[in-house]
C-alpha cells in the first residue's frame, strides 16, 4: 500500500502562493490537490482557470483535481490542457456518471467519483469498476478547516470490501479533515491518498506535518 499527501491549495496563503507551491514541491507530499467550486453545487467559490495555469507552471508533481461543480462534463478537456491527471467529479452532480468517467478517460485523466458524508458508498456498486478512484468526503464539502466526520472511517472500510468485492483496480482517497490525528485509523481502514489542507498550511512547519502524516502510516 501507498500513503499519498495531496495538500490542498484552497489553504494556501494566495498572497504566496508561489512559495507554498516551492514548499510542497520540496516536501515529502505526493500530489497538489485543487478544490473546484462553483458556488451552485457548494456555497463557496475558489478559483478558475487562470489560477490553475498558474499552478500548474509552478508544480513538479501530478495535479489532483477535485470538481465540486454542476455539470462538469463542460470543463473536463480543459483541466486535461492545464495539465490535471488525477481527476473527480461527484455522483451527486452527474446525471449521466459513466458517460462523464468515461469522458475524463478519453481526455487521457485518471478517473475518480467522489461523494458526499451522507451518500452510501453502495451506490458505487455499479460504477466501481470503471472508476480508478474514489474520492470519499470526510467533511460536507465547500469549505476548508471542517471537523473531521468520524463516521468515515467507517465508510472506508466498507467501501474497501465492495472495491474487493467486485474485483475492481481502485484506490481510496479521502478528503476532509485530515491529520496526523486520524491519518493512521484511515490508512489501516484502506485508504492509501489523502488530502490535507488547514492540517499542513496552518501548522508552524507544514513540511514537517506532511512528515508526521507520512509516519504515522508506516512511511
Amino acid at each position: 500500500m501507498s500513503c499519498i499527501i495531496s495538500p490542498s491549495l484552497l489553504s494556501a496563503d494566495f498572497g504566496n502562493l508561489e512559495r507554498d507551491i516551492e514548499m510542497i514541491n520540496d516536501s515529502r507530499a505526493d500530489w497538489f490537490h485543487l478544490d473546484i467550486m462553483d458556488g451552485v453545487f457548494v456555497p463557496n467559490i475558489s478559483y478558475g482557470f487562470p489560477v490553475i495555469k498558474s499552478i500548474a507552471k509552478h508544480a513538479r508533481k501530478p495535479l489532483d483535481a477535485h470538481l465540486m461543480i454542476v455539470d462538469p462534463d463542460r470543463y473536463v478537456s480543459r483541466f486535461a490542457e492545464m495539465g490535471v491527471e488525477y481527476l473527480s467529479v461527484h455522483y451527486e452532480a452527474c446525471t449521466h456518471l459513466h458517460r462523464t468517467v468515461q469522458n475524463i478517460h478519453g481526455n487521457g485523466m485518471k478517473a475518480g467519483v467522489a461523494i458526499n458524508p451522507h451518500t452510501s458508498v453502495v451506490l458505487l456498486e455499479n460504477i466501481i469498476c470503471d472508476c480508478d478512484f474514489v474520492l470519499l468526503m470526510s467533511v460536507n464539502p465547500g469549505f476548508g478547516g471542517q471537523s473531521f466526520i468520524d463516521n468515515s472511517v467507517n465508510k472506508v472500510k466498507q467501501l474497501a470490501e465492495l472495491i474487493k468485492s467486485r474485483g475492481a483496480d481502485c484506490f481510496i482517497e479521502v478528503d476532509g479533515g485530515v491529520s496526523a490525528n486520524n491519518i493512521k485509523r484511515l490508512y489501516d481502514a484502506g485508504a492509501t491518498a489523502f488530502v490535507a489542507g488547514s492540517s499542513v498550511f496552518s501548522a508552524e512547519n507544514p513540511a514537517a506535518a506532511i512528515v508526521d502524516m507520512k509516519k504515522e502510516c508506516g512511511f
